[in-house]
């Protein structure tokens, strides 16, 4: 049985990958704490030999009428970002895919009610939400599967939460595997306007779009800090207010891989809370709790499979499974609204 072995909130920002001269420039000749902290993460979690895939759902990638997996058997070639291409030109990228996890992922939408389809199309595009992290965390481990799960615009709370569920599901049901699951995106997601955005280039958080996005963010960061996901989820009404990314997607499809307000798995900071031009981002790491992601919230110390759900599933009823993804749609959340669109990319 696969397992999710760890799972991160992480931020994907282009500084993160321009030249350090251009960073200290920008920064007030301070190194970005993103930066640092992503070596940091690769040292102490992704250099380890103790998983094989690396699972990111990209707050970039926005579809339509379904979630889309990607499921080449290798990834390789040059990105230029259609949103900075100045910064961002032509980053050379080769990675396997994980095809199996994908094609099992697939078959548990019925399940969950939702839609799901796994691509192998070598001309799919990419996004920097996920190469901006795999050149940090992934390059130079060429035995590392890396997958991307997209967000999808129509979609709301509830389909998100639906989309963890299955892929959680779908893990499980590949033999062996060990995955680490990457929400990329930030929190609050507010743009100075173009006239003044060169003036809150500095990582310093004064420079966040408003106080209050910045006290929303803290909190949930605090919050996390302490495995609450359980405020972070039943709070979204009141953070979708200071716009994070994508409505916070990327995370909602993490929590529900991860048990959802049963989740007691607390975040360690690698980096500090920084600004990009007003939006808010941190790096958090969620290890495994000793007893599974809805135990105690503990750090994982023996290395027996947990299932992710297994205390989740005791609390709360197994979602329809005779649910069919072409005759049944899956319910809004009310507390959403319906298909909205996340904002993904430049808001």
């Amino acid at each position: 049985m696969g397992e999710i072995v760890g799972a991160g909130l992480l931020a994907h920002v282009p500084t993160i990958v321009l030249p350090e001269a251009d960073r200290l420039e920008l920064n007030e000749g301070k190194e970005i704490t993103l930066v640092t902290g992503l070596r940091e993460l690769r040292r102490e979690v992704f250099e380890r030999d103790d998983y094989d895939t690396v699972v990111v759902l990209d707050s970039h990638w926005a579809t339509t009428v379904e979630f889309v997996v990607t499921a080449q058997q290798r990834r390789a070639g040059l990105f230029t970002s259609e949103e900075l291409p100045r910064g961002m030109c032509r980053m050379p990228y080769d990675f396997p895919g994980d095809p199996e996890l994908a094609r099992n992922l697939e078959k548990f939408a019925d399940k969950h009610g939702t839609w799901i389809t796994a691509i192998d199309d070598e001309y799919l595009p990419i996004y920097y939400a996920t190469v901006n992290l795999w050149k940090y965390l992934g390059e130079g481990l060429p035995d590392k599967r890396w997958v991307t799960i997209g967000v999808c615009q129509t979609g709301d709370m509830e389909d998100h939460l639906r989309l963890g569920r299955a892929l959680a599901d779908g893990i499980a049901a590949t033999p062996g595997r060990r995955v680490l699951l990457i929400a990329s995106g930030a929190l609050s997601h507010t743009f100075w306007p173009l006239r003044e955005l060169r003036d809150h280039e500095a990582s310093d958080p004064v420079h966040i779009r408003t106080p209050e996005a910045r006290e929303a963010d803290q909190e949930r960061i605090a919050w996390f800090k302490e495995g609450r996901h359980d405020k972070v989820l039943d709070t979204m009404d009141a953070f979708w207010k200071f716009r994070p990314e994508a409505k916070f997607f990327h995370y909602l499809m993490m929590a529900g891989a991860l048990g959802e307000q049963a989740c007691a798995a607390k975040a360690r900071q690698y980096g500090e809370y920084e600004n990009s031009v007003g939006t808010g981002q941190a790096h958090l790491w969620f290890d495994r709790p000793a007893d599974g992601w809805t135990g105690p919230g503990d750090p994982m110390t023996a290395t027996a499979p947990h299932h992710p759900h297994r205390r989740a599933q005791e609390a709360r009823p197994c979602p329809n499974t005779a649910a069919s993804s072409s005759t049944v749609p899956p319910s809004r959340s009310p507390s959403t609204g319906t298909n909205s669109s996340p904002g993904t990319g430049v808001e």
